[in-house]
């Protein structure tokens, strides 16, 4: 097999190949997307609703220099931390880029952890009502005086599937999934349930990577703290903040560390705080994210224990078997 050569496609279905690589934060996605290109002609494209702020390098994880010179990667970057990002921008952008990679005879690879990204990828758009500004003065008021807390149990009592999903303290979808509630008088998790289904014109292959002990995981999300601390994640925070003038308030400062980092900077927490709520937070993410994943079941889902010592040589093995060939 040499590698970097256009695939073939030995499948019945006469459709491209495109690989999805799911799994939680720390599950070594990024190593494995690595390590299949050492074997498949894949460009790697990023599901990460983090990674598509640029300036956000350290708290998200980003690939290093040498791994993004070594293989293409996509959608990495995107837009400045003042600018927002949706999923439907992500699914457009996907396609677009998934459609050029097959044109030049490779591979797609799809790697991350933002499980909506995946699903809106694969099950469609959800038909949600738009935005009404009156609406959300009302529920925003109703905050003010009730705080967010509460106005989560009522979003429990309307809509427990989307409660469960979203944190007490989570002000921006709490007030749309109350929001989508009043308007259509359905709960939001109902309609995300009846997507406008798409087919996606690729043969996709999706691998997902849950640990069979979550404390391993815990162990790996504390050690890269640990890391990203030692490289400087107070400062990058602190130059973003000056540069955009932003706040908590803007989607890239509330991913996980960030958000965080804000608080230790505005002086309402210490250093230690930081640490602890920021361990926990990811931990939540982690949860949430293997929610998703368990929730993916079929023969089409294949899961590997991201924490075996062979992990590499089983997907490079199942990839092998499942006629992903080059030639």
């Amino acid at each position: 097999m040499t590698l970097g050569a256009p695939y073939q496609s030995s499948d019945s279905t006469g459709l491209p190949p495109a690989i999805f690589l799911m799994g939680p934060t720390t599950s070594g996605k990024s190593n494995i997307a690595m390590e299949i290109a050492k074997y498949f002609p894949v460009e790697i494209i990023s599901v990460d609703s983090a990674q598509i702020y640029q300036h956000m390098d350290i708290g998200t994880a980003k690939p290093d220099a040498a791994s993004l010179t070594k293989v293409p990667h996509h959608l990495i970057s995107l837009i400045k931390p003042d600018e927002r990002y949706s999923a439907a921008q992500f699914r457009e952008d996907a396609l677009t880029i998934m459609h050029q990679i097959t044109q030049r005879r490779r591979i797609p690879l799809l790697a991350g952890g933002t499980m909506l990204y995946f699903h809106t990828l694969q099950a469609g758009l959800s038909i949600l009502p738009p935005a009404n500004r009156d609406l959300r003065v009302i529920i925003e008021n109703s905050a003010k005086d009730y705080g967010w807390p509460a106005m989560h149990t009522k979003l429990n009592e309307l809509d427990p599937v989307s409660a469960a999903r979203i944190k007490p303290t989570d002000s921006q979808r709490i007030q749309r999934a109350l929001e989508v509630c009043y308007l259509t008088e359905k709960p939001m998790s109902e309609i995300l349930q009846r997507p406008s289904k798409i087919n996606l014109p690729y043969r996709i292959i999706n691998i997902t990577l849950i640990p069979n002990d979550r404390s391993v995981l815990h162990q790996r999300i504390a050690q890269r703290f640990e890391v990203m601390m030692e490289k400087g994640l107070i400062a990058e925070v602190q130059s973003i903040r000056e540069q955009f003038q932003i706040d908590s308030a803007f989607p890239s400062m509330r991913c996980v560390g960030y958000r965080q980092a804000l608080l230790y900077l505005d002086n309402q927490i210490g250093l230690t705080e930081m640490h602890a709520m920021s361990l926990a937070a990811t931990r939540q993410l982690a949860k949430r994210q293997l929610t998703w994943l368990r929730g993916m079941q079929g023969e089409e889902f294949v899961r590997f224990d991201c924490l075996a010592k062979n992990l590499t040589e089983q997907v490079i093995s199942f990839l092998q078997e499942a006629e992903l060939k080059a030639t």
